[in-house]
């Protein structure tokens, strides 16, 4: 595929950039009509780049199975409203399984997941991504990259074998390393997604971001559209009114190294009716005592 055909997923990045949770039924199952319901209002809210499989779906709980449905949900559901960048990892094996199962469906792009392998080295991280590109070069590929070892050297390298790594999701949280890692790998050469969701896009669009991820999304999707409103016309006071105004449910997000990353989304979604609290170990609901301040914070935003 030419690089002229990667223009729609390129734009697509350069966006709020939403992460869906993955709902539970009373037996434990994925609630598919539920799920279909949230991706419909994410979708009727304007957002147009969906990425089903993330970390706020719960990926790493979810059996092969349960990351095909969702798959497939999600692409189904988003028909032509919305790009679907599905996400892939664990061996390399199951990830080309992934991506192929992705493109078969009509998916524009894949992220693959960071390696969890606890021994990385930066030519096996090149040769790990280049594995999973390489089996569908039709397909748009985004590095989620968590790994702050890694250089921009590498990504550059990863490029010029697969140039179907067109952009990159990057999770660091250090905005300075952010912006000599883009700049290492070539600024204008990808589009540079902000991992860390809102808290700190600011700070990267400043460094030459375009898009950000986001979970809270799924709560108040005019909240996400506003701030990158903000940050495409350059209104940095603007863009900080709002990451003002989410500080707090963020923060409870971001608490003791992210153990309640997802449950304060979902729980805000139980606030709202939207779907059931549960999520899966590791992840544990909320305990009883912060509820309410989840639930006054999604009531705040009066979606």
């Amino acid at each position: 595929m030419s690089s002229v055909a990667f223009e729609t997923q390129r734009a697509a990045l350069a966006d709020v950039v939403a992460i869906p949770v993955t709902p539970f039924a009373e037996d434990g199952s994925v609630a598919r009509d539920t799920h279909r319901a949230l991706l419909r209002r994410l979708l009727d809210g304007g957002i147009t780049t969906l990425t089903p499989n993330g970390n706020t779906g719960e990926f790493y709980a979810l059996t092969p199975e349960e990351r095909r449905l969702v798959t497939e949900l999600t692409i189904d559901e988003a028909g032509e409203r919305a790009v679907v960048l599905v996400g892939v990892g664990h061996d390399v094996p199951t990830a080309v399984a992934s991506a192929r199962h992705a493109r078969e469906l009509g998916a524009g792009m894949v992220m693959v997941h960071q390696p969890v392998h606890p021994y990385v080295s930066q030519a096996g991280w090149v040769d790990y991504h280049r594995a999973i590109a390489e089996a569908v070069p039709e397909l748009g590929v985004v590095p989620y990259i968590r790994n702050a070892q890694l250089t921009g050297a590498r990504l550059a390298e990863l490029a010029d074998h697969c140039p179907n790594v067109i952009g990159v999701k990057y999770a660091v949280p250090d905005a300075a390393r952010f912006a000599a890692f883009a700049r290492d790998a070539g600024l204008e050469r990808f589009v540079w997604v902000a991992g860390l969701a809102e808290p700190y896009a600011p700070s990267y669009f400043s460094a030459g971001a375009t898009g950000f991820t986001s979970g809270l999304v799924n709560v108040a999707p005019a909240v996400s559209l506003n701030m990158i409103e903000a940050l495409r016309s350059g209104d940095y006071p603007a863009a900080m009114k709002v990451w003002e105004q989410i500080r707090r449910f963020e923060e409870l997000r971001a608490a003791n190294g992210s153990a309640d990353n997802v449950t304060v989304v979902k729980e805000a979604l139980a606030s709202l009716g939207l779907c059931r609290r549960e999520v899966r170990p590791p992840s544990r609901t909320l305990p009883e005592e912060r509820r309410a301040e989840v639930a006054a914070i999604a009531a705040g935003w009066s979606i």
